[in-house]
């Protein structure tokens, strides 16, 4: 049941169970008139709130500590941490605090305090971070977060209340799409003049880092996952990454900014890339390209738009081609500016944390975005979309296989651009491929249901997009 929001009036009982890391409740205090809420005592000081102190809490206090003098100088402000919320205040930690700061254990401990101005969230889920994002928000405090999948999950609800509050209060979240690419800031002012009819990216890092691993390096599946568990790009439970889901979320965001257009995930098609095996690099290799995790949203001649995560076929001469390793890419095609590109770092302690720290400096110099998520519109989704397709089916060796494929594409209105065998394959792994030529996904899945009950498939086929049209030119 979706959680409505009430009137601001009401916020601070519907939000009493703001709770602390620690076991002890207590309700928060009445919430008083934005018009008169005091924050930081000295105009000359940002103050800071940190939840969270792990990998990207800390990377934020490591750049402010190293950069103090310079934000000065740029913002005409001292940026101050006074305050950072963790579980366990006992725990070591790998940063060093400002003179003056503190380490709390209770979200109270920095909601109430009305010297703190922004609320930095980057203690991630989606349960207690929508309290203290929603908490901080009504008491008239600016919120900086990294927060992905709350945002996905919430943009609806957040967007509302921020229409209630005050000019003053700002929402920013560099940090949640691609960490250290500044995408979320393009997209609110680099196309306002623009119609993007594309977008296209890599954008989970431990995704791209394993397939670059078995493209490369030519490592099974299970290696590369251990290797970007080694290396602490996949985490111990490491299905959002590796099932799509992570870069569902992150897509769902930029499919509001570019479109207007709030999508629920699960309309999404997403698909991760357990299902990848050496063949299909193999074959691609043959085709002359490898594989990449993709997000992609697509714009048509009539106005509407698909989407999809998937692993997908990129020839090698694409620009997402080469980008590996834990590397995040966009590419936006629009109308003014063409293709515009964008490539680096996507997760990581710094990466994040620079994002956060470019959103806590434009708030210290007075930049305003009065809709963070950009205008909505009334632009239609469509839950289907037209592509080539690289198709891999397994099989059991008997006649007729490629006639009983062409009777089954033909009875779909599929078109068969070309059939691939490679007869160093064995026995046990005996697969070929095929490659359509533009057809709607919908079609395909009847392909495949169809191929699936035949006696000689051998397990579910195995199927992705192919990213251009015009992938052999």
């Amino acid at each position: 049941m979706r959680f409505q929001l009430a009137q601001l009036a009401l916020m601070a009982s519907a939000f009493s169970r703001v709770s602390a890391f620690s076991s002890a409740g207590r309700s928060s205090p009445a919430l008083r008139s934005l018009s008169t809420l005091k924050m930081s005592s000295d105009p000359d000081t940002v103050t800071l709130g940190i939840f969270g102190g792990g990998t990207v809490g800390g990377g934020i206090v490591e750049i402010i500590n190293k950069k103090a003098s310079y934000f000065q100088q740029l913002t005409g402000k001292t940026i101050k941490v006074r305050k950072v919320c963790v579980r366990d205040a006992s725990k070591p930690r790998d940063f060093v605090l400002p003179d003056g700061c503190s380490i709390v254990t209770s979200y109270d401990d920095i909601l109430n305090d009305d010297e703190i101005d922004i609320a930095v969230e980057v203690m991630g889920g989606t349960t207690d971070a929508k309290d203290v994002v929603v908490g901080a928000l009504s008491k008239g405090k600016s919120v900086v977060t990294a927060n992905k999948a709350l945002i996905a999950k919430d943009l609806p609800e957040i967007e509302k209340l921020l229409a209630s509050l005050s000019d003053g209060t700002q929402f920013r979240y560099e940090a949640a799409v691609c960490g250290g690419i500044p995408i979320i800031r393009s997209m609110q002012s680099d196309f306002v003049g623009d119609e993007i009819s594309l977008m296209s990216g890599i954008i989970n890092g431990c995704t791209n880092f394993m397939l670059t691993a078995m493209d490369r390096d030519k490592k099974s599946y299970d290696e590369a996952l251990a290797e970007a568990s080694k290396l602490g790009y996949a985490e111990a439970d490491p299905t959002l990454d590796v099932g799509g889901f992570d870069a569902r979320s992150k897509l769902k965001i930029l499919m509001r900014l570019a479109y207007g257009m709030d999508v629920e995930e699960d309309e999404i098609s997403c698909r991760g890339i357990t299902e990848l095996t050496k063949i299909d690099f193999e074959y691609a290799t043959m085709l002359g390209g490898t594989i990449k995790l993709l997000g992609v949203a697509e714009k048509s001649e009539a106005g509407e738009v698909s989407a999809f995560v998937s692993p997908c076929y990129v020839a090698n001469d694409d620009p997402l081609s080469s980008v590996n390793g834990a590397t995040n890419a966009i590419e936006v095609v629009s109308d003014n500016l063409v293709s515009s590109v964008y490539i680096g770092q996507g997760a990581g302690r710094y990466p994040t944390a620079n994002s956060c720290i470019n959103d806590i400096v434009a708030l210290a110099k007075g930049d305003t975005t009065p809709l963070p998520f950009n205008p909505k519109s009334n632009t239609k989704y469509v839950n289907n979309y037209s592509s080539v397709f690289f198709l891999r089916l397994n099989y059991r060796d008997q006649v007729g296989i490629t006639r009983e494929c062409g009777e089954i594409c033909e009875k779909h209105g599929v078109s068969i651009h070309s059939i691939l065998q490679n007869p160093k394959a064995k026995s046990q792994e005996s697969a070929f491929a095929i490659v359509t030529e533009k057809v709607e996904f919908a079609a395909i899945l009847k392909v495949l249901a169809d191929i699936e009950a035949l006696s000689w498939c051998k397990g579910k086929p195995f199927y992705m997009p192919v990213l251009r049209e015009d992938w052999q030119s």
